[in-house]
């Protein structure tokens, strides 16, 4: 393996993706679960309502803060490592990330410092008001990336000029490319559940701890809730975003399956040691015809297998093999504790199930490795095509040389470690304390009570504005 400037470049954008996808993937469904939280309290005026409400938007304003500014460090590279990519492309999907601008960011802008801070300064409608455009604002940013990064997945709607960029002819084809849908489902989906499993984390880590009682067990019950609902519906979105992703990236669903020969009956492997230079995979065990009625509908189907596809077309088997595993995985773990929950919740034992409770602080990561390992699987996958089937991610890099960009990949690495390793053991320690249980707020109007006035939440509205 060969260190050179596509290798790095492709490492140092997977590195800072890595870091920035997963709060983003924390915010949307914290946004929304917030909305829900200050539209019972205004309902019901139960304390317990206001007290989850003023304890989760603390950690919202730190993770939406890491979030922005992670996101502005990763736009940057496709001016300095994929300069290529960006006058080849930058026509059709500039104005999506513009509009997302336009309409996600100044839209959260606009409201997050009313959130954030007016929580005394307003009126509880229009706090609430803010709460609900704030959310809106998170999953229209995720609509609108979406539909960019789908559209490489799945490219239409564009012409070549004369100079040979790309150039858009139908916008709505460009947005509504063949796996917007499906794919922007699946990630909002990812979002929720992520956000589901920290909120019914932390609150079983509190209740084992006897912390917030009251609070700790109405959201322990809302974040089970999200579960039994949101990951059997997930199992079905991504599905149907696997059809998508066969019907017009059959090789990427090859290298995921791990079929090597084109044949009927396609197995779902469980475990497999896939081997690209004898084109086997060791050891495989698997469900005969099941990969076929997944993809097809009909276990006698014949599937393209990847020595269907030149050596050249083919993307890096291995990771993309198990990427598709652990986020599979990690899935199944989610759906048996909503079921799990559900069943306990239906027998009134859900408060006092310390085994489950013990279950769910384990598993409160597994939302995000699900996310980065989809990622990886949907990204690697794509190889070696940056646009898939029209623009090889060989020739959108930047000329730049190795040592440059191995520089800049080292400098990121040094930075995020400190940076954002601090800002997430802040975030594991406000989890731990829990939610204040004060019946009443305490009367400094400058802050929502309990907000730290600091660098944390001061850069989450002063970045994102």
């Amino acid at each position: 393996m060969e260190f050179d400037a596509l290798l790095l470049s492709r490492l140092q954008f997977a590195f800072t993706i890595g870091f920035h996808i997963i709060f983003p993937a924390f915010t949307i469904g914290l946004a929304s679960f917030l909305a829900v939280l200050e539209g019972l309290w205004l309902a019901t005026k139960k304390p317990v309502y206001r007290n989850l409400y003023l304890f989760w938007v603390k950690i919202f304003a730190l993770s939406f803060g890491m979030g922005v500014v992670s996101g502005v460090v990763m736009s940057y590279q496709f001016g300095t490592n994929w300069s290529v990519f960006s006058s080849q492309v930058g026509s059709v999907i500039g104005p999506l990330l513009a509009y997302e601008v336009l309409t996600a960011f100044f839209l959260e802008a606009s409201f997050l410092g009313v959130m954030l801070f007016g929580w005394k300064k307003v009126g509880p409608k229009l706090h609430f008001f803010s709460t609900m455009m704030v959310a809106i604002g998170t999953l229209m940013s995720a609509f609108w990336i979406l539909a960019a990064n789908s559209w490489m997945q799945t490219p239409q709607g564009f012409a070549f000029a004369e100079d040979g960029t790309m150039i858009a002819t139908d916008f709505m084809e460009v947005i509504f490319n063949p796996s917007t849908p499906s794919r922007f489902m699946h990630m909002v989906l990812a979002a929720y559940l992520t956000t589901a499993m920290v909120v019914a984390g932390a609150s079983a880590f509190a209740l084992l701890a006897k912390k917030a009682v009251a609070e700790s067990r109405i959201a322990l019950r809302m974040g089970v809730l999200m579960m039994a609902i949101v990951a059997p519906l997930q199992v079905v979105v991504g599905h149907e975003s696997g059809v998508v992703a066969h019907e017009y990236q059959p090789a990427k669903v090859a290298a995921m399956e791990g079929w090597w020969e084109t044949q009927s009956q396609q197995p779902t492997l469980l475990f497999g040691w896939p081997d690209e230079e004898n084109e086997t995979t060791h050891g495989a065990i698997g469900i005969p015809g099941m990969g076929s009625w997944f993809v097809a509908g009909d276990a006698n189907a014949e599937l393209e297998g990847l020595k269907a596809f030149p050596k050249e077309e083919r993307p890096p088997v291995w990771i993309t093999f198990w990427a598709f595993r652990v986020m599979v995985g990690m899935g199944l773990i989610m759906v048996t504790l909503g079921i799990w929950g559900a069943a306990l919740w239906a027998l009134k034992r859900v408060d006092g199930a310390k085994l489950y409770q013990r279950a769910l602080v384990l598993a409160a990561p597994s939302g995000f490795v699900a996310v980065l390992a989809g990622w990886i699987a949907a990204e690697v996958g794509r190889q070696p095509y940056v646009v898939y089937g029209v623009l090889r991610t060989a020739d959108a890099v930047s000329p730049v040389a190795a040592g440059s960009v191995a520089l800049s990949l080292l400098f990121f690495m040094v930075v995020y470690a400190v940076v954002f390793t601090a800002g997430a053991l802040y975030i594991l320690r406000l989890m731990a304390k829990g939610p204040d249980t004060e019946e009443e707020p305490p009367k400094d109007t400058s802050e929502p009570p309990g907000t730290p006035l600091g660098t944390g939440v001061a850069s989450a509205a002063s970045v994102e504005a």
